[in-house]
C-alpha cells in the first residue's frame, strides 16, 4: 500500500511519522516549502533543518525511524496540472494543505476516482471537544470544521490529535488492522 501526502507541515509530517511507526512501507510526499522556526513546535522537524526543504528533511527523519521505508519526494508546489501525476501510484492520498483553495483543488481532483482521500478541516485553536470525522464519498475529513488555521493559533496537541485521528482512518482504509 502506497500513501501519498500532499503538504508535509503539521498534519502531513505527523501523519507520516504515525504511518511509518505503524509499519507503512511506502510513501510519496510532496511540498514546496522549507522548514521554518515557527514549524518546530508542531511539525516533525528539528532546529538544524531550518531553511531546508521539508520533503527532504522529513524523508531523512522518517528513515531514522525505519531505514527500509520507500519514500519518494516531490519538492514542488502541487497544482491541478501536476497533482494527478505526482500521486498516480498511490492507493490513498492525505491532504495536509493550509489553504482552503488547495484543499478544494485536491478534493475535487480525486473525489470521483474512488481512491480514498483523508483530509483535515478546522485544526486551529486549542479545543479538542468537537473533533470528529465526516465521510463524503471516497473522502474522509477530520477536524472541528470551524476553526481555520489562518483565523486562530495552531496548537501542537490539536494538530497532532487530528493527525492521529486521520492515521487511524488511513490504517483502517489500508487494511493494516487486518494484517494486509
Amino acid at each position: 500500500m502506497r500513501v501519498g501526502i500532499a503538504g508535509v507541515g503539521g498534519i502531513g509530517s505527523n501523519v507520516a511519522v504515525n504511518l511509518v511507526r505503524s509499519g507503512c512501507k511506502s510513501l510519496i510526499i510532496a511540498d514546496f516549502d522549507t522548514v521554518e522556526v515557527s514549524n518546530l513546535n508542531r511539525q516533525f522537524y528539528f532546529k538544524e533543518q531550518i531553511g531546508k526543504p521539508k520533503v527532504a528533511m522529513l524523508r531523512e527523519n522518517l528513515l531514522r525511524i525505519d531505514p527500509t521505508v520507500d519514500i519518494k519526494v516531490f519538492p514542488e508546489r502541487l497544482t491541478c496540472l501536476n497533482i494527478v501525476d505526482v500521486f498516480q501510484d498511490c492507493d490513498l492520498i492525505v491532504e495536509g494543505f493550509d489553504k482552503s483553495e488547495d484543499k478544494k483543488m485536491l478534493l475535487e481532483t480525486f473525489a470521483g476516482t474512488g481512491r480514498p482521500v483523508v483530509s483535515a478541516s478546522g485544526i486551529a485553536g486549542s479545543s479538542m471537544d468537537n473533533i470528529s470525522s465526516r465521510r463524503l464519498g471516497n473522502c474522509s475529513i477530520v477536524g472541528d470544521f470551524t476553526t481555520d488555521c489562518n483565523a486562530a493559533q495552531l496548537y501542537a496537541h490539536k494538530v497532532i490529535g487530528v493527525a492521529a485521528f486521520m492515521t487511524d482512518i488511513i490504517l483502517t482504509e489500508c487494511g493494516y488492522y487486518e494484517g494486509k
